[in-house]
């Protein structure tokens, strides 16, 4: 048995070139993955590039002191997140930090003063009756409209709404000229189902459209949802009393518009929504509502009068903060004070919409605690002094490696440059991939990685110099020294990364992208010690220079203070014994 194992382990030592090869391979593919992609630089947070900082504090209404929870805040940071996003911003940060705050950061670029009104203010949820609606910058066919109906074989589940956005159907486009879409819109307006006691929009005498109802028509003739600036100002100004133009994206992710009537149910009329998986309808996941006693007869009232009508004018729509989120239609009046919304959702999908109708009921406020606005120049300024800093400490990385070790800085400062090269290009991949942002605390984490890559070279050198220092040759001393290197080094690097796992986990804002930072490059750092450095190091010591132990190769047996080679000796014949004697 001991024969092929020592065959086996000869040939794993003879063939280091795999190991690198394999190791050339991924940064090539990453590298490529990277010009590929167009990220050729990692994305700078906003300490590093420039941008506004909000911090939100969480303020809850009198008596509603409970209301500062994780679902409440988690909610409110996916509405938030929906608001800037509105804005056409990109790589934008929406986090909680503590129990009670939220933290906006918005790269430069955008308009400060319109962000901070956008997350500050509290969302307006209203359902609102739809009058008209068609894919925006194009017309679909018209297709066959999914019914509603009470749902008697499961009580608990209240009434039952499907909703045509989250599931495989699409919204009939009107058809027919500009005028006999311009009159269908004027009836719709006309017999607008208005709860009492808002007022009904008038028309002028002959039956033609009074001025509001042609500045109506005109805004939604006008209105393109396919681009964000538009989308932000649709029915920009529209009291809840009013009819008003929205956008909204239906099941094919198309951008749809409407014209919807006066908000008939406000978001506050909302007691609590949830997304559920109802089995025994054979549904999936759907969303319920339940509303308070007010709100139930209004939400009785509009769907008793939107059953009557036709589609899509029997949809009534759900907006928040003036984007429909949601369109259900109805069959009957929807009369149990609870009512159910399906379709094809699926969990992700209906726990959003949920999200979106309890945050019409969120009993909180958010005050603006503090802005900060980090100029172009001074971010800047920062990620050059940070640049400078690692400059440095990795210089002085190097001169100690040079001074101390000689030749063997050699493979060390090829090793650096490895796993900078693998950091690099992961960093640069993993922006647009997570959304991952280098910012001051996740540069100083790459610098102290120097020092943590650097340790688990200098472990191996020091296990071969004492092989040395033995007796032993090079070679022999490379392959025994690896094994008590190996176990030290995966010892310093899972206490490295258990201690950044941990950071990460527990910290909040920007100490996340050092401990973030900090664990990426442990892991790269036991990549590169076994896929680059022990092989490298296995090549090189079947070179003349280093299997010599020539002064300059950091491994001189001499200057080490090596012992006399190890020699086995012979034990000394046994005398022969006299019998007598014994």
């Amino acid at each position: 048995m001991a024969a092929p194992k020592k065959g086996r382990s000869a040939s794993a030592q003879s063939k280091p070139g795999r190991s690198l090869a394999l190791i050339l391979i991924a940064i090539v593919a990453l590298t490529g993955g990277m010009f590929a992609s167009g990220h050729t630089t990692p994305r700078l947070g906003i300490d590093l590039a420039g941008g506004t900082s909000i911090t939100l504090r969480a303020v809850p209404e009198a008596g509603q002191e409970n209301a500062i929870n994780k679902t409440n805040m988690d909610t409110a940071v996916s509405i938030m997140e929906r608001r800037v996003n509105g804005l056409g911003v990109q790589e934008a940060e929406v986090q909680t930090q503590g129990d009670r705050n939220i933290i906006v950061n918005i790269p430069k670029g955008t308009n400060s003063k319109q962000a901070r009104d956008q997350v500050g203010t509290t969302a307006k949820l209203y359902f609102r009756p739809v009058l008209t609606t068609e894919v925006s910058g194009g017309a679909a066919p018209p297709t066959p409209t999914p019914s509603a109906s009470n749902s008697p074989a499961d009580k608990n589940s209240g009434d039952k709404a499907t909703d045509k956005n989250s599931g495989d159907k699409a919204t009939p486009t009107p058809s027919g000229s500009p005028t006999t879409q311009g009159r269908a819109v004027t009836d719709a307006l006309k017999a607008t189902p208005t709860p009492t006691p808002t007022p009904t929009p008038s028309t002028s005498p002959g039956g033609a459209p009074s001025g509001d109802e042609s500045k109506l028509q005109a805004q939604y003739a006008a209105l393109d949802c396919t681009k964000a600036a538009v989308r932000a100002k649709a029915g920009e100004g529209a009291r809840p009393s009013d009819p008003t133009v929205a956008c909204g994206k239906n099941s094919q992710g198309q951008w749809q518009k409407y014209i919807l009537g006066p908000a008939a149910v406000d978001g506050t009329d909302i007691d609590k929504a949830q997304a559920v998986i109802n089995t025994q309808a054979g549904a999936g996941w759907t969303v319920t509502m339940n509303f308070t006693d007010a709100g139930a007869k209004k939400f009785a009232d509009i769907t008793g009068q939107l059953a009557q009508k036709q589609s899509p004018q029997n949809q009534f729509a759900i907006v928040l903060d003036g984007e429909v989120v949601s369109d259900p239609f109805v069959r009957e009046a929807l009369t149990g004070g609870n009512a159910e919304i399906s379709g094809n959702f699926n969990q992700e999908s209906a726990q959003s919409l949920a999200n979106m109708l309890s945050y019409g009921a969120l009993p909180l406020t958010f005050k603006e605690d503090s802005v900060t606005t980090v100029t172009a120049a001074l971010g800047g300024d920062q990620l050059q002094a940070g640049l400078i800093a690692g400059a440095i400490g990795l210089a002085l990385v190097v001169l100690y490696l040079l001074v101390y070790y000689r030749g063997l800085s050699f493979i060390a400062i090829l090793s650096l440059l490895v796993s900078a090269a693998l950091t690099y290009t992961i960093m640069s991949l993993l922006g647009p991939a997570i959304g991952f942002a280098l910012n001051l605390p996740a540069v100083c984490g790459a610098i102290v990685a120097i020092g943590i890559t650097a340790d688990s070279f200098i472990v191996y050198f020091e296990r071969v110099r004492d092989e040395i220092r033995e007796g032993r040759s090079l070679r022999p001393a490379v392959e025994r020294a690896w094994p008590r290197a190996r176990r030290t080094i995966l010892v310093s690097d899972f206490v490295s990364f258990l201690a950044a796992a941990v950071l990460f986990i527990v910290s909040v804002g920007k100490v996340k992208g050092f401990a973030f930072t900090l664990g990426l490059t442990t892991l790269l750092d036991v990549v590169v010690v076994f896929l680059f450095t022990k092989p490298l190091l296995t090549l090189m010591a079947r070179r003349r220079f280093f299997a010599s132990g020539h002064k300059w190769s950091g491994l001189d047996p001499k200057s080490l203070g090596a012992q006399p080679p190890l020699r086995r000796t012979r034990r000394p014949a046994a005398l022969p014994v006299d019998p007598k004697e014994a």
